[in-house]
């Protein structure tokens, strides 16, 4: 009688028993991975090429195999999760400000006073106006236009960049567009909308284009379009929009362009580097008002610049 490999004779000339899974002893198997030849309980083995491998060899070979990329070092991925989740916050955040209210005009809410961009108060001391401005829209088609563009934009530009560098992208396009109506707009006129981030997406996406090798036809009449629409129709902050542009330019540039060799490092000190820059802008910026007292608060505030 031939004895299976690994297993042990059975006293008084007994049939000879198996050997236990290496992950489970208790289970006896005559099933081995190909691989590693280690004995393996079929709860244990998967099916790969050729033959059965332990979980264990199936780990390591993945652990070690090389996960193909994008031009931007992110790892390839089945769908978007960030542009949904934005869209999701935005829709939420409207939906407060028109139940506060009581009418889709909400921008006579409470939350849209505290949170809008208005250059006045932000050189008050206000800062966070130049990020929370980016979550809110004036009216149902403000919202609807730009969570249509970041659904249709974002969710390539996500899997191209991966979530952290798209987030980067995003969250440096907003702040673009706020800093240039800062620099640049009426010190009294409020603004909001995600529209900067959105237009940093689109430049991004022209670059990504551009890098990639592809028609820029489609995009760049997209972007087009927008600019018409962004002069043409009143109220429309053509500041933020432009700001939102360069910045998610430069952003998506110092990312699909970055050396293979250190390419984590480099994009991460570009992606700093262009916020240190707004930063200071905003710093400067804020020195130029010189001293504002602000008093009151949401509708209610007013704000006085030295004379």
């Amino acid at each position: 009688m031939t004895v299976p490999p690994g297993s042990q004779p059975g006293a008084d000339g007994a049939p000879a028993q198996l050997p236990g899974c290496v992950r489970h002893p208790d289970r006896p198997t005559g099933l081995r991975c190909v691989r590693c030849d280690r004995p393996a309980c079929p709860d244990c083995l998967r099916d790969a090429s050729v033959g059965m491998q332990c979980v264990d060899c199936i780990a390591k070979a993945e652990s070690t195999t090389r996960r193909p990329t994008t031009v931007a070092g992110a790892r390839l991925r089945e769908k978007p999760i960030l542009v949904p989740a934005l869209i999701a916050v935005n829709v939420v955040i409207f939906a407060i400000t028109a139940l506060q209210a009581g009418s889709m005009r909400n921008f006579s809410s409470a939350l849209f006073a505290d949170f809008s961009m208005l250059p006045i108060t932000v050189a008050a001391g206000e800062w966070w106006r130049l990020l929370s401005s980016g979550f809110l829209h004036i009216g149902f088609l403000h919202l609807a236009m730009n969570m249509i563009a970041l659904w249709v934009i974002g969710r390539d530009l996500e899997l191209l960049l991966g979530r952290s560098r798209f987030i980067a992208v995003y969250g440096l396009s907003l702040l673009g567009g706020s800093v240039a109506v800062f620099l640049f707009g009426a010190a009294d006129a409020p603004v909001a909308g995600a529209s900067g981030a959105v237009y940093g997406l689109m430049g991004g996406i022209a670059i990504a284009a551009l890098r990639l090798k592809v028609s820029l036809r489609p995009v760049l009449i997209v972007i087009g379009l927008n600019i018409v629409l962004s002069i043409s129709i009143p109220a429309i902050s053509l500041l933020g929009h432009l700001g939102g542009l360069v910045l998610g330019v430069a952003a998506t540039a110092a990312l699909v362009y970055a050396p293979r060799q250190n390419r984590n490092l480099v994009q991460a000190g570009a992606l700093v580097g262009l916020l240190v820059v707004l930063i200071a802008v905003i710093i400067t910026r804020d020195v130029q008002f010189g001293d504002i007292s602000c008093f009151g608060s949401g509708m209610q505030t007013r704000c006085t610049m030295p004379r």
